[in-house]
């Protein structure tokens, strides 16, 4: 056995919790299983049961005196830690992390050790789990009625204390383990050399996603981005700052989606406006998925995806009410009779007054709204889809707060479940 580690080598956040167990590794069905021991015994300990558990001193004088393999802490939902466990992704001799696993060490950015073996992480963070399901393939999450092995090898880029994640531990639900079920890209035709046809399958993505959707230049359209109502928030996720996001996985998402409003859900123009912002770095280009998708690709995808609403210019609608306009007129050019002769898309009261009489046919057309109405009209309607944009966020943070309050509290009574089942000790992996 290791010499397990010392209180200073922990975080406080879980040595001063008495939520501490031994574990030594059992064969169970063939394979090696870590098993959870009462401190200071050779008895079963369960992940269910305070009483099997002790404070972190007791726990440790345990491992010392008894032939057990090394130090576990408990988690409950009573407390409001979260436990990420990354198999199978650390080479021992080089001491360095996969590309799959470094990112999500980075995207978690808090307290990070090796695991026993040393070819995995065990990553602690508080905050909230998702509900739904909590594996895939090397990765697993959970928050109760399950232990760690606790090493005290901690990873030296990482904080050394227990940081508030609860968004990024929804991103790394989100991308990794809702990956799972992701349509991946097909391919027709028998051409091995790439030319032959090839669909991808997504919801979200427009029917003529990589059109310009939105008929303005980049520039011209990053300039009214920067300044609408948010145009401010815009601006600072632009030039690449992150502050007042968890990681700056979240800060990219966060500008994905506005890009995602402005382009009108053109992932190819997203990406390509994204390549041009201070927060694009390396990663967004490195393969991250099963299906070969890379950390940009997917993430523009999601943030396609969610977005619900699209940035229409107003030349657009001045565009589309000439036609309507056009279509209506009479083959010698002139308006049909009961028919406005112009419209700028405002209340007809603007443009001309009201009047009870139906125009001859020999009456001039009104004349166009002056340029300063039409832009007038322009910047109310950029600031009218502004304020929903920002309406549609915050009935976003209320629907998320009403799920976590809604998850506590189904958390809360699967745990009284559980406590009245009388469950034994559920086994826990590395």
């Amino acid at each position: 056995m290791v010499t397990p580690p010392t209180a200073d080598a922990l975080p406080a956040a879980i040595v001063d919790r008495d939520q501490w167990v031994c574990w030594r590794t059992q064969e169970r069905d063939g394979k090696p299983t870590k098993v959870p021991i009462r401190p200071g015994t050779t008895q079963f300990a369960s992940t269910t049961d305070p009483d099997t558990w002790t404070d972190f001193a007791t726990a440790r004088d345990g491992a010392l005196a008894t032939p057990v393999d090394g130090l576990g802490f408990v988690f409950t939902a009573d407390d409001p830690l979260v436990g990420i466990d990354l198999d199978d992704c650390r080479d021992p001799d080089a001491a360095a992390p996969t590309a799959w696993a470094a990112d999500l060490i980075d995207t978690l950015d808090s307290y990070t050790e090796v695991s026993p073996s040393g070819t995995g992480f065990h990553v602690l963070v508080t905050g909230s789990l998702p509900g739904g399901r909590n594996r895939a393939g090397d990765l697993e999450l959970y928050d109760r009625a399950r232990f760690f092995t606790v090493t005290g090898d901690h990873v030296a880029a990482t904080p050394a204390t227990i940081e508030s994640r609860t968004e990024a531990v929804a991103t790394v639900v989100d991308q990794e383990l809702a990956a799972e079920t992701d349509d991946t890209a097909t391919t027709s035709g028998d051409d091995m050399w790439g030319t032959a046809e090839t669909t991808t399958t997504t919801a979200s993505a427009p029917a003529d996603a990589g059109a310009d959707t939105v008929p303005l230049s980049d520039d011209e359209l990053l300039d009214r981005a920067k300044h609408a109502a948010n145009g401010e928030k815009f601006t600072r996720l632009w030039n690449g700052t992150t502050s007042g996001y968890e990681s700056h996985s979240e800060a990219d998402m966060a500008l994905c989606r506005q890009l995602a409003f402005w382009t009108g859900g053109d992932s190819a123009r997203v990406d390509r406006l994204f390549r041009r912002s201070g927060l694009y770095r390396e990663k967004w280009d490195t393969v991250h998925y099963a299906d070969g998708s890379t950390y940009g690709e997917k993430t523009v995808e999601r943030a396609v995806a969610a977005t619900d609403d699209a940035y229409t210019p107003p030349e657009a609608t001045d565009s589309a009410a000439a036609d309507a306009t056009q279509a209506t007129a009479s083959p010698a050019g002139r308006p049909a009779p009961e028919q406005p002769a112009f419209s700028t898309g405002s209340d007809e009261s603007s443009s001309s007054p009201a009047t009870d009489e139906t125009p001859s046919l020999d009456e001039p057309a009104a004349e166009p709204a002056p340029h300063s109405q039409r832009a007038a009209e322009r910047r109310e309607r950029i600031t009218e889809l502004t304020d929903r944009i920002e309406a549609l966020i915050e009935e976003n943070d209320r629907l998320r707060t009403e799920l976590e309050a809604e998850r506590q509290r189904r958390h809360e009574l699967e745990a009284q479940l559980e406590e009245s089942s009388g469950g034994w000790w559920p086994f826990a992996n590395e």
